[in-house]
């Protein structure tokens, strides 16, 4: 059979290969202390249950509109215009099966074949892969290490733009590196896309994954509302990363091209989930607070771990559930030189299982420090400290 040639040009979200990785070394009976997988080990709130299980008795189980269930459309709507200082109604809103369908939409209804797309690298590697799967030029902007967080390259960043460049998929809180953008950087950002009239994802996945401070987004500066759209997720917020539904939110002409994506691709999000999703609107957040205050603890003591390792270093972010630590000198110690057999050999070692940075996208020329990514949302307090002391007997011997 002869597979289509675009299929060539579709990457993966490798994250998944490193789970299975783990998962067969645990089935030879050993023990992984899972930090690889950006999944949550805690059940989703119970009144947020108990909505979906209402729903789907009360008969929500067939077709609803093909932009979501207007109620739904209309809370977040409200919730996003507070929190945005912006001024959305539903029909900014189109209900999706998760956030990750929004990053093919939005390139769809926005990319042609030959535009150019700037997008964070390291990152979340469906963006490369979908840019370059529905035929665009996918352009790499990347980091630095600042003095308490990652920083945004902005000058990398403004110089690869060019006559083609159209789109920026820009991911505040971010994943790997659990960055988030300071105010200047918000203002150069604006006036770059105003001036090079882009028009911009903003993946906000991870906007109220926050334990000190305020999140602001790209939406809010002057200019921007008319030409962002913004990849919103009840994944992480309400522990609901395999109820699949998320949303695209911004200007409505794009909208309505995104939600006849939906006739198309699935007609429309599962009905009950969205009810679910309501009630985690509107509903109690004492679960939901208890949720952000254990992700908060297991930071503090991964952070403090780490960061007594000898030859690593790691910021504590405000945001995310994600560390990515520099471990330069600690593979140094060791003698190994490259990112799979660091990688490989900790999880056989000590069952310690992690990303490294070649999982968030091709590895861009000149880059001299090595680094890995921790997710503390799948590990307790108590295995985080075992799996990380083993880490550091590991390096330390």
């Amino acid at each position: 059979m002869r597979i289509a040639g675009r299929v060539k040009r579709l990457g993966g979200e490798t994250a998944f290969a490193v789970s299975a990785e783990a998962a067969a070394f645990a089935a030879e009976g050993n023990k992984i202390y899972p930090f690889h997988l950006g999944d949550i080990n805690m059940a989703t709130p119970s009144n947020i249950v108990n909505a979906a299980d209402r729903a789907m008795r009360e008969g929500k189980t067939g077709y609803c509109p093909n932009a979501g269930v207007p109620r739904l459309r209309e809370l977040l709507a409200d919730d996003i215009s507070r929190s945005h200082n912006v001024d959305y109604t539903m029909e900014n809103v189109s209900i999706q099966p998760g956030g990750k369908p929004v990053i093919g939409k939005f390139l769809l209804a926005l990319m042609n074949p030959g535009d150019e797309v700037l997008y964070p690298n390291p990152g979340y590697p469906v963006y490369e892969s979908q840019i370059e799967f529905h035929g665009g030029r996918a352009l790499p902007y990347g980091f630095v290490e600042g003095t308490e967080n990652f920083e945004l390259d902005m000058d990398t960043l403004e110089k690869q733009i060019t006559p083609r460049t159209r789109l920026l998929i820009f991911n505040d809180f971010q994943n790997p590196t659990g960055a988030e953008c300071r105010i200047e950087d918000f203002e150069r950002l604006a006036e770059l896309v105003i001036r090079h009239d882009l028009y911009v994802l903003c993946d906000e996945s991870y906007f109220d994954v926050r334990y000190k401070g305020k999140s602001i987004s790209l939406v809010s500066f002057p200019g921007m509302v008319d030409r962002c759209v913004i990849l919103y997720s009840f994944s992480k917020k309400f522990a609901m990363t395999g109820w699949r539904i998320g949303a695209a939110i911004g200007p409505i002409d794009v909208i309505e091209v995104i939600t006849k994506l939906n006739v198309n691709d699935e007609s429309c999000t599962s009905h009950f989930t969205q009810y679910a999703a309501m009630e985690g609107l509107s509903g109690d957040m004492g679960e939901v607070k208890t949720i952000l205050s254990a992700l908060k603890d297991r930071r503090d003591v991964a952070v403090d771990l780490l960061n007594s390792i000898e030859g690593v270093r790691c910021f504590r972010p405000n945001v995310t559930f994600y560390l990515y630590p520099n471990i330069t000198g600690a593979m140094k110690k060791k003698g190994i030189g490259d990112y799979e057999t660091f990688r490989k050999t900790l999880m056989r070692e000590t069952g310690v299982s992690v990303c490294t940075r070649l999982h968030f996208g091709r590895a861009q020329e000149g880059e001299g420090e090595f680094h890995i990514r921790l997710a503390y949302s799948g590990i307790d307090v108590d295995d985080i400290r075992e799996g990380l002391g083993r880490f550091k007997t590991f390096i330390e011997g």
